[in-house]
């Protein structure tokens, strides 16, 4: 990642939740193509096989926080070049 990139990344994570998410979302607008017709079943399927995988105990989640942390530490450890 580039520094301005980085530098925007950070301003972002500093938003509070609903604007992360919204700003998520009109990203992602902007970056698909066209709909892929299966990818509702696709993703239902996906949803379904991880919930089960938590439910089961297969899976642990980690939580937001320690997620971020982990995440700040990488870049802080490895700044873009």
């Amino acid at each position: 990642m580039n520094t301005a990139r980085n530098d925007v990344f950070r301003e972002a994570l500093a938003l509070g939740e609903d604007d992360r998410i919204q700003l998520a979302g009109l990203l992602l607008e902007k970056a698909d193509g066209p709909a892929d017709p299966g990818w509702e079943d696709a993703w239902r399927r996906e949803i379904e096989r991880r919930a089960e995988e938590l439910e089961s105990g297969a899976v642990v989640a980690v939580p937001w926080a320690e997620v971020r942390e982990r995440l700040m530490r990488k870049l802080d450890a490895n700044p873009p070049r």
